[in-house]
C-alpha cells in the first residue's frame, strides 16, 4: 500500500518557512519533528515535498552551533540525502559550509548527525563530490582530525573522508592538507593495540591510505621519486606482523607500481625481496587477501621489460608457483597474470615454466573453469604465451601431453581479438614444431573447420585472417588434416581474400592459394 504524505507535512513546511525567519525555537522544533516523522514514513515522497516547497535553502540558518534544533536539522539533511536526486540540491542550497563548521561541535548528537549528513550527500554522487572539491572541506576535515583525541570522533571524520577521497581532485587536496601524516600517526598508535577500536582504526586508516594512492597525482606526489617518507613508511608495513598492515603495504606498492618509472625504481631498491618474503609467510596458513595483494604488486612490477629478468633471477616465479594449489579464484587469477607478465619476451623462463608438467596440468584444469571467466581466460593466455615466448619443441610436447591443444583451438574462437591472435600464433608454432604429435588433437578439436569459419567471417581482423592462412599451410603436411582442408573448399574462401585491402593479407592469400592448388 502507498503512504500518502499527511497534509500536516505541508502545514509543517509552511510553518517552518515562517518560523525560520523569527527565532521561536519551540514552533520550529515541532515542525522538525513532523518532518522527521514524514521522512520515516515515506522518505522519497517527503523529500520531494521538501524540495518542492523550497525548504532546503532555509536550513543553513537553522544549523547554528548553539541551537537545540541543530541535531534535528542535520538528521533531516542526512535522511533527505539518502535519495540520489536530493544530493545536488543539498549542495546548491549551501548546506556544506555550515555542516563543515558543525564538525567542531562538542555535542555528540550534533557530530553524529552532521557526519551522517555529509557522508550521505557525497555518497556515490559524482556531482556533489565535484562541488565538494571547490570548498575547503579537505583542509577543514584534516584540521579537525588533527584535533581529535576520541575514537568516535575520528571514526566519524573517517566516514566522511572515505567517500570524498574517491574523487581525484579531493585526493590531492587531502594529501596537500596533510591527511597522510595523520593516517601514518594513527597506524603507529594502533598497530600493537589489542582493543577492538584500535583494530578498527588501523583498518580504516590503512584502507584510506591505499585509497589516496589510487589517484595518479596524489600517488606520484607521495612517491617523490622513491625518496618520499610516506613511501618509505608504507614499505615498512610489509614485513610487519599485522595482516591488515601487510595487506595495505602490498596494495600500496601495487598502486605505486602504476607507471614504468616507479616500477623500475622499486625493483632496483629491493622491494621484490620484501614481497617474496611476505608471500612465503602466507603459503600455508595463508591470508587470501594478502596473497592476492602481494601477487598484484608483483604483476605490476613485472610490466617494464627491464624488470623481468631481474625479477626472474630474484626467484619470483618459484615463489609464485607455490600458490598453484590455491583454490581461491582471485589468487589463481593474479598468479596467472604475474607469470604471464614475467615470461613476456623471456625465452629461457618460458622454456623452464613450459616444461613444468605440474604447471601445465593445472593450467589445462583452469582452462575449464567455466564459473571463473577471468581465471579461464588467463590460463589460456599463459598456455599460449609459454609456447609463443619459448618457441620450444619441448614446451609444445608438454602442452600436447597435458591436453592443452583443444583449449587453444577454443581460444581461437574467443570474442577478444587479442586472445584469438595469441591462440593462432601458438597453434602455428605447435604445427611447425611437432605436427605429428599434435595431429590427433587438431582433428579432435575440429581445427580445420574453426579456421574455415575465421576466414569466411567478414568481421575477422586482418591479423586473424593472416594467421589462419599461415596455420592452414602448416597443417597441410598431415594427411588427415589435408583431407579436411580439401573437403571444405578452402580455395574459394582464400582466393576471395586476394582482393583484401590489407596488403599482408592479400599477399598471404596468394601464397596460400598456390599451396592449396599445388597440393590438391
Amino acid at each position: 500500500m502507498k503512504f500518502s504524505v499527511p497534509d500536516n507535512l505541508s502545514e509543517a513546511l509552511e510553518k517552518l518557512k515562517l518560523a525560520s525567519t523569527d527565532s521561536a525555537t519551540d514552533s520550529v522544533e515541532s515542525c522538525l519533528d513532523c518532518l522527521l516523522k514524514a521522512l520515516a514514513n515515506n522518505n522519497t515522497e517527503a523529500s520531494v515535498k521538501i524540495q518542492e516547497m523550497g525548504i532546503l535553502p532555509l536550513l543553513p540558518t537553522l544549523l547554528k552551533p548553539q541551537s537545540s534544533c541543530t541535531p534535528k536539522v542535520a538528521n533531516i539533511i542526512a535522511e533527505v540525502a539518502k535519495n540520489e536526486f536530493m544530493r545536488s540540491p543539498c549542495v546548491e542550497a549551501g548546506l556544506i559550509p555550515p555542516l563543515i563548521q558543525l564538525l567542531n561541535s562538542t555535542d555528540q548528537e550534533v557530530l553524529l548527525q552532521t557526519g551522517r549528513a555529509l557522508g550521505n550527500i557525497c555518497y556515490d554522487s559524482q556531482s556533489s563530490k565535484e562541488q565538494f572539491a571547490s570548498t575547503n572541506i579537505a583542509e577543514e576535515l584534516v584540521r579537525l582530525f588533527q584535533k581529535q583525541t576520541e575514537h568516535e570522533k575520528k571514526e566519524m571524520i573517517f566516514e566522511v573522508l572515505a567517500p570524498l577521497a574517491e574523487n581525484d581532485v579531493i585526493k590531492l587536496q587531502l594529501v596537500e592538507a596533510g591527511l597522510v601524516e595523520c593516517l601514518l600517526e594513527v597506524v603507529a598508535q594502533t598497530v600493537d593495540g589489542e582493543r577492538e577500536e584500535d583494530i578498527a582504526q588501523l583498518k580504516t586508516a590503512s584502507d584510506l591510505m591505499v585509497l589516496l594512492l589510487l589517484g595518479d597525482e596524489s600517488m606520484q606526489k607521495l612517491f617523490e621519486g622513491g625518496k618520499g617518507s610516506v613511501f618509505q613508511r608504507v614499505l615498512s608495513w610489509i614485513p610487519s606482523n599485522n595482516h591488515q598492515l601487510q595487506l595495505a603495504g602490498a596494495l600500496a606498492i601495487a598502486n605505486f607500481a602504476r607507471n614504468d618509472g616507479n616500477c623500475i625504481h622499486m625493483v632496483d631498491t629491493g622491494i621484490v625481496q620484501k614481497l617474496l618474503e611476505l608471500l612465503d609467510r602466507h603459503v600455508n596458513e595463508g591470508n587470501v587477501t594478502v596473497q592476492h595483494a602481494a601477487l598484484s604488486a608483483l604483476r605490476n612490477l613485472a610490466i617494464p621489460v627491464v624488470n623481468k629478468s631481474k625479477m626472474l633471477s630474484a626467484g619470483v616465479a618459484d615463489v609464485v608457483l607455490k600458490f598453484l594449489q590455491s583454490e581461491m579464484p582471485p589468487v589463481q587469477f593474479k598468479l596467472l597474470g604475474t607469470l604471464r607478465m614475467l615470461i613476456d619476451t623471456q625465452a629461457e623462463a618460458a622454456d623452464q615454466l613450459g616444461t613444468n608438467g605440474k604447471l601445465v596440468e593445472r593450467l589445462v584444469e583452469w582452462c575449464e573453469a567455466k564459473d571463473h571467466a577471468g581465471v579461464m581466460g588467463e590460463s589460456n593466455r599463459l598456455l599460449s604465451a609459454l609456447i609463443r615466448h619459448s618457441k620450444s619443441k619441448e614446451v609444445v610436447r608438454t602442452v600436447i601431453q597435458g591436453g592443452g591443444v583443444k583449449h587453444l583451438v577454443t581460444m581461437a574462437t574467443s570474442e577478444h581479438m587479442i586472445m584469438q591472435n595469441e591462440a593462432l600464433v601458438a597453434l602455428g608454432l605447435i604445427a611447425a614444431l611437432d605436427l605429428v604429435a599434435a595431429e590427433k588433437d587438431f582433428v579432435g578439436a575440429n581445427l580445420v573447420s574453426v579456421l574455415h569459419k575465421l576466414l569466411s567471417d567478414e568481421r575477422s581482423a586482418p591479423e586473424i585472417k593472416y594467421n589462419s592462412m599461415i596455420l592452414i599451410c602448416a597443417v597441410m603436411g598431415s594427411e588427415p588434416l589435408h583431407k579436411e582442408v580439401q573437403s571444405l573448399a578452402f580455395i574459394d574462401v582464400v582466393s576471395k581474400l586476394r582482393a583484401h585491402e590489407n596488403k599482408t593479407v592479400s599477399h598471404q592469400a596468394s601464397l596460400t592459394e598456390q599451396r592449396l592448388t599445388a597440393q590438391s
